[in-house]
């Protein structure tokens, strides 16, 4: 679903409302603010629709590639909602997980924070970024849930044990792995980044984008003309289950 920005409201599937852990996935590795990281506005849209219906726990949940403690990085972008649990996941316990793919692209287990097998309904709510001509979205959003203590090279860099696989290949496969039921996409405006993650240039853009991670974040690709190469392999993979693995 695409929505004009000042016309966003966040609809509730039926299935939050009987939930009782809701987990939301904010773009929130740096403290500079939207369109760098989540809007706290779109946050509040979001937690507020909730608790219209719903008196579950929520729980944000971010990391940092650079391993900085998120306290204080959730208190600069202004993310302090009343009711809602704020936690960083170098912080959480790590349950390792089975890559249901027969033929992972690369990673076939994945180190997770244990906190997410227990939330009923899991949301990722990230900007309209633009990096290296491709989209940062809604499912790369989720990279940052991975734990660097498990991930780093051995140079210190922060995904660098997964790099030599080729990242596209590591979030297809984290993207079955990790199944979020909901992806929301803030593009009020658009950034392009142009070097470092956080360097860049905002567009206006003025659309948001609401659905499956998948749908959203390929129907925001195609609306800027992207080729996404994440989503290349996620359509690979599906096309192979359809097919029954077989070839």
């Amino acid at each position: 679903m695409i929505l004009g920005a000042d016309e966003f409201v966040f609809e509730l599937p039926s299935r939050v409302r009987w939930a009782r852990r809701i987990l939301i996935k904010p773009c929130a590795s740096h403290s500079l603010p939207y369109p760098i990281s989540t809007s706290r506005r779109t946050l509040e849209k979001v937690i507020l629709a909730i608790r219209e219906v719903s008196e579950a726990d929520i729980i944000l949940l971010e990391g940092s590639p650079s391993q900085e403690q998120m306290k204080p990085i959730y208190k600069s972008l202004g993310y302090d909602f009343p009711r809602v649990l704020t936690l960083d996941v170098k912080d959480c316990v790590f349950v390792e997980v089975e890559n249901p793919l027969v033929r992972p692209f690369a990673v076939p287990t994945f180190w997770l924070p244990n906190v997410l097998l227990y939330c009923d309904y899991l949301i990722s709510v990230c900007p309209f970024k633009i990096f290296a001509g491709q989209g940062d979205l809604t499912i790369k959003n989720l990279l940052s849930l991975l734990p660097v203590s498990k991930y780093q090279g051995q140079d210190g860099s922060d995904w660098g044990a997964l790099r030599g696989f080729g990242m596209d290949k590591v979030i297809a496969d984290l993207y079955f792995t990790l199944p979020f039921d909901m992806g929301i996409i803030d593009g009020q405006k658009k950034f392009v980044c142009t070097g470092e993650p956080a360097k860049g240039k905002a567009e206006k853009c003025g659309k948001i984008f609401v659905g499956e991670p998948y749908e959203v974040d390929r129907e925001a690709s195609r609306s800027a003309g992207l080729v996404t190469e994440y989503l290349q392999w996620i359509e690979i993979a599906k096309t192979q289950m359809e097919d029954g693995w077989e070839g």
